[in-house]
């Protein structure tokens, strides 16, 4: 195992090493959050892909593969299909828009008073998704160390929470672009072929396994039809990738580098279903199909190969992790906390007072980081805590946040009552039918959508005003001026 240590402590090195680097470059608020505003075709798709395969698109697409076979790729196929919606029909429109977080929209779009309710919401998402992410730490330091967990959370969250800490939005992008590289390597060009071969080949995976494994609705209709409203949706309004796209030099950039980010994707979801397939025939008795990619990687790679596969594992955690993280801070210091010491932001720029925005977003890193690690610590159900967290994004602010791009009489108390009905109901549905239960998502989803359409109808519209300066940003007309850009693109 010594050759898989060095690979592993070196990637981790690397990962450091880019945080001190970003850090030079972020040296103003666009810079340390929306890395300027100024990535290229190439890096932007490489970075959108990294956000949204995490650990559970990773070690969870496996373990669907292994439980259900090849239709085990639905989850991650609809985080694909999400990206595409986003980056076809709404990435243009949101990279114009030159705010830095959800909020902002609304408050641009409905005239400034939806802001603080919808930014609790997205907090406590993206706080959620960076648990999760950190949590996924102890299964990986695990395989390689035999490690205790909580000293695992400890030691993987610690790394992102410097590096993110460090350089920012810069400093994540340039991990999440070799964190990208080392994802395709280890699992689409070696875990992939190895597992099928060690599987004896498809002919031999047929053989031995029931038809249904390779059924491609074989996971059934209505958990397809869940994911859609998770994942798909879910895609589409939350921060973390919002601030993503936010990244994009322009909106071409935005749209055509998110379809091939959205393209991967698919990819990455089929290769996840084969090497679990493959898993079931080579491990029929598995005690969890969690533990597949884990199994795989330990006992059928060769030497070096091996530190490679996890290393490629832990750099899909790490990239959610940090993309969490990251918005978790900047809407808890842009939404929440200059809205309570009233400091408002319009466009992306603070109106009242002067402070040093980049040291402000480094120091809540920093704290949100601390919190996620202490949280992850103590708390253990990965798929209850992500359940919750998309279930209250998606109910909440699914609806006000497309009506509010595709509804014109949409207006702010019916966006106000969309967050509200729709959160509420998703919580209370929750406690009554089970965290994991599909009833929450569905009935939740429509609460909030006969909430905005009853409330936005029986209100008076939104002023003209407000409505001609929202389509003046939409068309990149209007934005407040952004700090001056002195160094050249990044492709």
């Amino acid at each position: 195992m010594a050759v898989d240590y060095a690979v592993i402590i070196i990637y981790l090195a690397g990962m450091l090493a880019m945080g001190w680097w970003g850090m030079r470059r972020a040296k103003s608020k666009s810079e340390f959050l929306v890395a300027g505003r100024r990535l290229g075709p190439w890096m932007y798709s490489g970075t959108m892909a990294a956000i949204v395969l995490g650990g559970a698109s990773t070690i969870g697409g496996v373990g669907l593969g292994y439980q259900y076979g090849l239709s085990g790729a639905w989850m991650v196929f609809t985080i694909g299909l999400g990206i595409l919606a986003l980056s076809i029909f709404f990435s243009a429109r949101i990279a114009r828009l030159k705010v830095y977080t959800v909020s902002e929209m609304l408050d641009l779009r409905y005239g400034g008073r939806a802001g603080i309710i919808s930014g609790v919401v997205m907090w406590s998402y993206t706080l959620m998704l960076a648990v999760t992410s950190t949590i996924a730490y102890a299964t990986i330091f695990d395989v390689l160390f035999d490690m205790n967990r909580t000293i695992a959370i400890i030691l993987g969250g610690a790394i992102v929470v410097a590096y993110s800490t460090l350089g920012g939005m810069w400093s994540i992008t340039l991990t999440d672009m070799v964190q990208f590289v080392v994802k395709t390597i280890g699992v689409l060009l070696l875990l992939l072929p190895i597992a099928v071969i060690k599987a004896g080949g498809f002919s031999e995976m047929k053989a031995k396994l029931p038809t249904e494994y390779f059924d491609p609705l074989g996971i059934g209709g209505e958990t397809i039809f869940t994911y859609v409203l998770i994942y798909t949706f879910g895609m589409l309004i939350g921060q973390d990738i919002w601030q993503r796209v936010f990244t994009a030099r322009s909106d071409k950039i935005a749209r055509i580098g998110g379809t091939v980010a959205g393209t991967y994707c698919l990819i990455y979801a089929l290769a996840g279903a084969v090497i679990g397939t493959a898993a079931k025939v080579m491990y029929p008795k598995l005690p969890s199909p969690d533990s597949a990619f884990a199994t795989i990687v330990k006992d059928e790679l060769p030497i070096g190969v091996r530190g490679l596969v996890l290393a490629a594992a832990l750099a899909a955690v790490m990239s959610t992790s940090s993309g969490a993280l990251i918005a978790c801070a900047t809407v808890a210091n842009n939404d929440i906390w200059s809205r309570l010491r009233g400091v408002v932001s319009r466009g992306g720029e603070a109106v009242e007072g002067e402070h040093d925005e980049v040291k402000g977003n480094r120091v809540f890193i920093l704290i949100m980081g601390i919190a996620v690690i202490l949280i992850s610590i103590a708390l253990n159900n990965v798929v209850e805590a992500l359940t919750v967290a998309y279930n209250l994004l998606v109910g909440g602010l699914l609806v006000p946040i497309l009506g509010g791009l595709l509804w014109r009489r949409g207006t702010a108390a019916g966006a106000l009552a969309a967050v509200s009905v729709g959160g509420l109901a998703v919580i209370g549905l929750m406690a009554g039918y089970g965290i994991l239960a599909n009833e929450p998502i569905y009935y939740g989803l429509l609460a909030s959508l006969a909430a905005y359409v009853i409330v936005s109808l029986a209100t008076k519209p939104t002023d003209a005003a407000v409505l001609a300066a929202w389509r003046e940003r939409l068309a990149g007309r209007g934005a407040t001026a952004e700090e001056p850009v002195h160094e050249p693109a990044t492709t």
